[in-house]
């Protein structure tokens, strides 16, 4: 791997602001990630990559040729693709990104210099013990970083470049995929699996090192509307149902024991993230997440009885709760054909590293992709604490990434 090309290339991309807006109404829902992606089609036709195209949803497709063909078989070595999202999430700002790129890391806290109340501490962060004299890159401290998922973005790319550098690297056709909105749970929205044409793929968009998840929450979200009585409170008494009050005592009754707060492993939860209003309305967004499928409906339950029971201390008000599905656990669709899993841990084998196979408590777009036909169990890209500004990422556990890609793409050449 070009060591110093992937990391101009991966600060290029996260200078660009492409943070997902769930108001809005367009796809992709902000214009940045149409920047970001021009940016990136350009680098792939520069590099002669003659089918990468944008098409009107923003979405980035490309093919990397295969570099030799079976003399004893008349059928061709199978396409694979990897995936990565243009967009950062909306819960911290990924705009005005200025990343601090620290060499040969000394060890101990890092105090980010545009807020210094904002410190990566090695207590909350033990992956920096093993990270002495890597290349670190954080945020300022006031946006965040953007390694979710612009590290994948970033690495994938330049696998893409050195593999067509080097064709002596014997591999099949290697397909490149780059979404938009998959942090608001819109990256598949577009996606055609006739036209992406593969037969595994791979989102680079897990945390850390050589960790294949094969795993992901079963994801709802519920969207929960209470309506008030809204009058002049001077002549409020008797007269006014306040929404505000009324929210705040439906949210009061949700299960403490089932939030992200005080959930871990496969513990599911209930997580309120977003509320709106005034007296006369209040939207609350809640996202709801568990391992068992199944148990997504328990939890709506819970939220359904939670509303019954502010209802009978505000009876003038009104709550209606609408559960819209997001994706579902990556794991339900991997049981049949499992080659995609096990390349991933002989390729990382090959390299002479081992693959830890994980679960991970989110979504990413293999968890849809997965369910709609395609295995994507989701690799590991060399970024940490995403949607924070404590975000940091190692330029090393990139270039691991991209060594992972690039065995990926022979183990399939030779095995299928």
């Amino acid at each position: 791997m070009n060591v110093q090309r992937l990391l101009e290339r991966f600060l290029r991309y996260v200078e660009i602001d492409t943070t997902a807006d769930e108001s809005s109404n367009g796809y992709p829902s902000s214009a940045g990630q149409l920047e970001l992606g021009r940016i990136v089609l350009d680098e792939l036709r520069a590099m002669g990559l003659a089918d990468a195209r944008q098409d009107e949803h923003g979405i980035i497709t490309a093919t990397v040729p295969a570099a030799f063909e079976r003399a004893d078989s008349k059928e061709a070595v199978p396409m694979i693709a990897f995936c990565a999202h243009l967009d950062t999430s909306p819960e911290t700002s990924g705009a005005n990104v200025r990343p601090q790129v620290i060499h040969d890391y000394a060890g101990g806290d890092i105090v980010l210099p545009a807020d210094t109340s904002k410190v990566i501490r090695t207590s909350d962060n033990p992956a920096l013990d093993r990270l002495l004299g890597k290349t670190i890159i954080t945020t300022d401290g006031t946006t965040l970083l953007g390694g979710d998922d612009k590290a994948g973005l970033a690495v994938i790319v330049e696998a893409a470049q050195w593999l067509l550098e080097h064709p002596d690297i014997k591999h099949g056709p290697v397909r490149l995929c780059f979404t938009c909105d998959e942090e608001i749970g819109r990256g598949t929205d577009h996606i055609d699996l006739d036209e992406l044409d593969a037969t595994a793929c791979y989102t680079l968009d897990g945390e850390g090192v050589d960790c294949v998840d094969v795993e992901t929450f079963s994801a709802d979200v519920a969207i929960v509307t209470v309506s008030g009585v809204n009058i002049h409170p001077s002549i409020a008494k008797d007269r006014m149902t306040n929404a505000v009050r009324a929210a705040a005592d439906f949210l009061q009754r949700l299960p403490a024991d089932q939030s992200p707060e005080t959930t871990e492993d496969r513990q599911g939860f209930l997580h309120p993230y977003e509320i709106e209003g005034g007296v006369g309305e209040v939207r609350i967004r809640i996202i709801i997440r568990d391992f068992d499928t199944a148990k997504l409906d328990l939890f709506a339950a819970t939220l359904h009885q939670a509303a019954s029971e502010t209802l009978e201390r505000f009876p003038d008000a009104r709550i209606d709760i609408t559960v819209k599905r997001q994706y579902r656990n990556m794991a339900d669709g991997l049981t049949g054909d499992r080659r995609a899993v096990d390349y991933a841990v002989e390729a990382l084998k090959r390299i002479g590293r081992e693959a830890k196979t994980t679960i991970v408590r989110g979504g990413t777009d293999g968890s849809r992709l997965t369910e709609m036909g395609l295995p994507t169990p989701n690799l590991s890209n060399g970024s940490h604490n995403p949607h924070s500004n404590l975000e940091w990422a190692c330029l090393e556990e990139m270039v691991m990434a991209g060594e992972w890609v690039i065995s990926l793409a022979e183990t399939w050449g030779e095995k299928s």
